[in-house]
């Protein structure tokens, strides 16, 4: 029992010398350490004021910061472990920290992918904070941009948080990227009114709203001619593009235009639809140059239209004539009756 004790005590001595020798080093350590710890507070600050001058200062900074800093701590740990540990060489902490690196990005994958990502959005900036974008069907205006998700703030008072690894690798719609922004609408008018009028018209309503911009012009095109319709599109420029003012504009151009012409005679026609009946109890049923409903006449007379009234009057006339039983030829066996035998 005493060798035994004697055995732990010797142990106890041996590690009270060992830690000894090594305080020096370990005052050493932790006061380098506490430098790096110190430059890396500073670089963060340093950091968040070189960008405090862009809009997303806020975001960009705190995350550049923070990269600084924890990467000025890595270094300033890997150079206090090699004060205290003498034997241990910076070769072996970096291949301890790649292979610890392969593991958690496997393990965190999506995690540092939309990491990844959101530093990238952040420096190249597609959009900034206070934007109004569109992704998929989402749309609303920008309030964080982190480096997870991105938050966005639809126009009906809902938040909406995207991965900012979906953001970065699809289409991404933004409206307020420029000062100025382009709004159009088909209008219709009738194929009997005159296309310059109208669109003399049309541009006259446009450029008597307040809000639309002188330059770039508004201008009017005819695009389509549809089944009942001249379509003629108008096209105004505005400025700011936010999505209330854009609406608002849109409203008060799109009155206008319909007040002016209709107070000017043209017309503003909306889909019709001619159904043509055909008759198919006439003998002419099938025959394409003699059947008129529905079909070309061809050469020849051109048979008259029929109503469908006059046509149900020949079918009740037709079904309350009396059926006329046709004679019997009188060379004809008469019927026989068999009886059985």
């Amino acid at each position: 029992m005493s060798t035994e004790i004697s055995a732990v005590w010797n142990k106890i001595q041996d590690m009270a010398n060992d830690f000894i020798i090594l305080l020096p080093n370990i005052v050493l350590a932790i006061i380098v350490f506490s430098i790096f710890f110190f430059i890396a507070r500073t670089l963060k600050r340093l950091v968040r004021r070189l960008t405090r001058d862009r809009r997303q200062a806020h975001n960009l900074g705190l995350v550049l910061g923070r990269l600084a800093q924890g990467a000025m701590i890595l270094v300033g740990l890997f150079i206090a472990l090699s004060i205290v540990i003498p034997s241990l060489k910076a070769s072996d902490l970096v291949q301890l920290l790649g292979i610890s690196g392969v593991a958690i990005g496997f393990a965190f994958r999506d995690i540092l992918q939309n990491f990844l990502a959101g530093i990238l959005i952040l420096l190249t900036e597609p959009f900034q904070i206070d934007d109004q974008i569109v992704f998929k069907n989402f749309e609303g205006t920008v309030e964080q941009i982190q480096t997870r998700a991105t938050t966005i703030r639809t126009y009906d008072g809902r938040r909406i948080v995207i991965p900012n690894s979906e953001l970065f690798t699809n289409s991404v719609i933004v409206n307020t990227a420029f000062d100025h922004r382009r709004l159009e609408y088909d209008i219709g008018i009738g194929y009997g009114d005159d296309i310059d009028t109208a669109r003399r018209l049309i541009l006259e309503a446009m450029n008597e709203i307040d809000g639309v911009l002188a330059s770039p012009a508004a201008d009017a095109l005819v695009v389509e001619l549809a089944g009942s319709a001249v379509n003629i599109r108008a096209r105004w420029w505005v400025q700011p593009p936010r999505r209330a003012d854009v609406l608002d504009l849109q409203d008060r151009v799109l009155t206008n235009i319909k007040n002016k012409l209709l107070a000017n005679g043209i017309d503003l026609p909306f889909p019709t639809q001619q159904i043509l009946f055909h008759d198919q109890t006439e003998a002419t049923d099938g025959d394409r140059h003699q059947q008129r409903e529905g079909w070309p006449a061809g050469k020849g007379e051109v048979p008259q239209p029929r109503r469908i009234g006059h046509t149900l009057g020949q079918l009740a006339q037709n079904r309350d004539r009396p059926q006329v039983t046709p004679a019997t030829n009188s060379h004809s066996p008469s019927p026989t009756t068999q009886t059985d035998r």
